[in-house]
């Protein structure tokens, strides 16, 4: 079975009556033999799923990689049962059998076919949602999965939840998040610029590209950007430069034309990574650029030409346009006045650059060759991690609100100071990771050593406050190192 992204052009000559009513990116699954029906009454299953993956984007999934990521499953799926001679709308009990099979095969056979937990459930539930849709309408008397139902209390309200029993049961949610901690987040910046764990430059490697790496690896990590926002990121939506420096971040605002689920959000990031951007920009990226002569590849589509670039947008092919609203494959076709790409990272030929997935694993690589055989392997969503338990970590010791303080006295920023001396840790981190309740955020409350956090920061604030005396310091180390010495102990 293929699986193809619809594209609409040339659809003049398909001998068709209009356009066809498929959104373009749109995965379309076609049988091998290139038909979608055996008779005008007898549609191949295909042409069910092919419907149902079009109503996606108005059925709560608005993203590309979703659709795709469904098509697979039920691609995988429908193999399978070609495979077992079953039919994809038979009747409960034989769809109950092939599923187990199906887990047997996925779970437990060879390992060329193996799926890990995670990939299990994931198809599970596209295909749990395909049979629901499926049998709403009518295109199937029933599907193989089973559920119960339970309640759970969130936030003050009451919540009705379904399990799945075809999913298997994950570890605990804050055992998965997986991040680096202050010392390995500081050699991976160091490892991405060409320098030695002491940041001394690191004579044995010839690595190219590195101002460019370490900049937007020091971008992902100050500013919690998802891989396909921090990929797509024009240079012309990097913040200005403050006037002066301040320990308070600088709003960093993101359109919906990358985020996740098209919803527009405001993160941040600190003065010195926004001034090591700026230093990329001005000088190993004008290199670059200024070679000019790109043009995007005729797969990508016709080229978009930009003049009269500002910090909101410009006239792309003649017409005024915004960048928060442009999509992936649109800021994959600008050209820059100068003939170069858009995106803030760019190859030495002033072509864009989008694989930083591969830069980060082959940097954590070398990492463990040379330096420290504990390294993990970094991805961009780690990095997200990272920044959301650094960040939270610096909101719970009061740092950025006593910078906020600061700032509000000197009449600077005064939003952004507001914003951090009245809101709530939590709060301040879910609007920064663009998550839609704040229980998405608490997980990262769980997975940090908060008798730590909360040790330092009555450790910082003794010797310059003077709020603790030497008797209340000393009782509050004894509770902690007894805190430390329980959990040690369990």
């Amino acid at each position: 079975m293929l699986l193809i992204d619809f594209s609409p052009r040339g659809w003049e000559s398909w001998d068709v009556g209009r356009r066809p009513l498929i959104r373009e990116g749109m995965p379309v699954l076609v049988d091998d033999d290139l038909r979608f029906e055996d008779g005008p009454a007898h549609p191949r299953p295909a042409v069910v799923v092919n419907r149902w993956l079009r109503e996606l984007p108005v059925n709560g999934a608005p993203a590309r990689r979703t659709w795709r990521v469904y098509a697979e499953a039920l691609r995988a799926w429908l193999e399978f049962l070609s495979e077992r001679r079953v039919a994809p709308f038979g009747s409960r009990e034989e769809l109950r059998s092939v599923l187990s099979a199906y887990a047997g095969y996925r779970l437990s056979e060879s390992p060329q076919h193996r799926w890990d937990g995670s990939t299990w459930n994931l198809h599970v539930t596209a295909l749990s949602l395909f049979y629901e849709w499926a049998q709403d309408e009518g295109c199937a008397a029933a599907g193989p999965f089973s559920y119960s139902t339970g309640r759970r209390i969130t936030d003050g309200a009451v919540w009705t939840h379904r399990r799945n029993h075809a999913k298997l049961r994950p570890a605990k949610r804050h055992a998965q998040i997986k991040y680096l901690e202050h010392d390995f987040a500081a050699l991976f910046l160091h490892a991405l610029a060409g320098l030695n764990p002491d940041g001394s430059p690191d004579e044995a490697y010839r690595g190219r590209e590195l101002g460019r790496n370490a900049a937007v690896g020091r971008l992902a990590l100050a500013s919690g950007l998802r891989r396909q926002e921090l990929t797509h990121l024009l240079v012309y939506e990097i913040p200005p430069l403050p006037t002066r420096r301040s320990a308070v971040p600088v709003a960093f605002p993101l359109g919906p034309g990358t985020t996740k689920g098209s919803k527009p959000r405001t993160t941040w990031v600190d003065h010195d990574t926004l001034v090591e951007v700026w230093n990329y920009v001005r000088l190993e990226r004008a290199a670059a650029a200024g070679r000019g002569g790109w043009q995007p590849p005729a797969q990508l589509g016709e080229p978009l030409r930009v003049r009269d670039p500002d910090w909101e947008g410009a006239l792309i092919n003649g017409v005024r346009r915004s960048w928060r609203t442009l999509t992936p494959n649109e800021r994959l076709r600008l050209v820059s006045p100068d003939g170069a790409a858009c995106l803030l990272a760019v190859r030495s030929s002033g072509a864009p650059f989008t694989d930083w997935a591969t830069v980060f694993r082959r940097t954590s690589q070398r990492i463990r060759r040379r330096f420290e055989p504990r390294f993990p392997i970094v991805s961009p969503h780690r990095l997200r991690h990272s920044f959301a338990m650094h960040t939270l970590e610096q909101l719970i010791c009061g740092y950025y609100q006593q910078a906020a303080a600061l700032v509000t006295d000197t009449g600077a920023d005064a939003a952004m100071a507001l914003y951090l001396t009245k809101s709530d840790p939590v709060t301040v981190l879910r609007d920064l990771m663009g998550h839609s309740s704040v229980t998405t955020t608490q997980v990262y409350l769980s997975r940090l050593d908060i008798t730590r956090v909360y040790r330092d920061a009555y450790a910082a604030a003794a010797p310059d406050t003077g709020k603790l005396g030497d008797e209340v310091g000393a009782e509050l180390a004894a509770e902690f190192d007894a805190g430390l010495d329980d959990e040690a102990s369990g």
